[in-house]
């Protein structure tokens, strides 16, 4: 049964003991502004404070599972006081670079890390287009099933900043591989994404939603106890490496390539390297958040 206390999203059970959100921006890609992130936080929350549930379905409606941050959405450091935030970050209305790291803390790599956490398995559902952005939504979840038309891209780098906030890349799909995707923003294919790793199963579009839904049944019969031990031990064998380090230190450098962006060209990207038609867009939000 759905749930439409949401506006961005839709949360359901469609069978017992499985929890399954769809994103529902699909006329923008499902990209994401911050109302989406807000309420994406609190469906994963609903469905991990659920006993019932054991097993947790992100899907998409559209053509895209999701084509990373709304950049269309202006004033979004200032947009944060309608929101209660989760986090013990602060500095929200503050001057200077303060502010957008405290959103960025939060709303980015804060929400990706505590869904990489939820005490369930997550499984992922991505058809289309993946990027950037969206790769924070699929990279936290534990399981992966794509279509075989999906794609995964970090093109960030074109955009004068080094990677998304939560620096992932290289548990996703090892050293050489991230160092490809970053330095040419090419993107990843389904094919490939199963061959590094990256995905667990690859099936055509029309089959994408009921194969995860299988893979969530094989779950759902697990005692849920087990599952969230399970889950605990495989993610402290990433973090036992010095993961959460590595992280939070990519996700200083992201900071520094906005603060240096603001200072030589005015707006938090390197506009150089786009498109003309791209461009033109970035310089007109900068000059609606003045």
């Amino acid at each position: 049964m759905a749930d439409t206390a949401f506006e961005t999203l839709i949360y359901e059970i469609p069978e017992p003991g499985i929890a399954r959100i769809r994103l529902n921006r699909p006329e923008r890609a499902n990209a994401q502004d911050t109302q989406l992130l807000y309420e994406l936080n609190e469906a994963f929350d609903r469905a991990a404070h659920d006993e019932e549930v054991r097993v947790i379905v992100l899907a998409a409606e559209g053509k895209h599972f999701s084509a990373g941050h709304d950049l269309s959405e202006t004033d979004s450091a200032g947009n944060m006081k309608r929101y209660r935030t989760v986090s013990t970050t602060c500095g929200f209305g503050c001057a200077g670079a303060e502010a957008q790291m405290s959103r960025e803390e939060e709303v980015y790599i804060g929400f990706s890390e505590r869904w990489r956490n939820i005490p369930k398995p997550t499984i992922a559902a991505v058809q289309g287009k993946c990027i950037a952005g969206g790769l924070m939504l699929a990279w936290p979840c534990d399981l992966i099933v794509a279509s075989d038309d999906a794609s995964f891209a970090d093109p960030v780098v074109s955009f004068g900043v080094g990677g998304i906030e939560w620096f992932h890349h290289v548990h996703e799909v090892g050293m050489r591989k991230a160092k490809e995707m970053l330095f040419t923003s090419e993107a990843i294919g389904a094919a490939d994404a199963l061959q590094l790793g990256m995905v667990n199963k690859v099936v055509p579009r029309a089959e994408l939603q009921e194969a995860a839904m299988e893979m969530a049944r094989k779950i759902a019969t697990k005692s849920r106890f087990a599952l969230k031990m399970t889950k605990l031990a495989l993610n402290g064998v990433a973090d036992a490496g010095g993961r959460d380090i590595a992280m939070r230190n990519a996700f200083h450098l992201h900071q520094l390539a906005h603060t240096h962006n603001l200072k030589v060209f005015g707006m938090l990207m390197d506009p150089t390297g786009l498109p003309e038609a791209t461009r033109k867009a970035m310089a007109a939000r900068a000059a609606a958040q003045e």
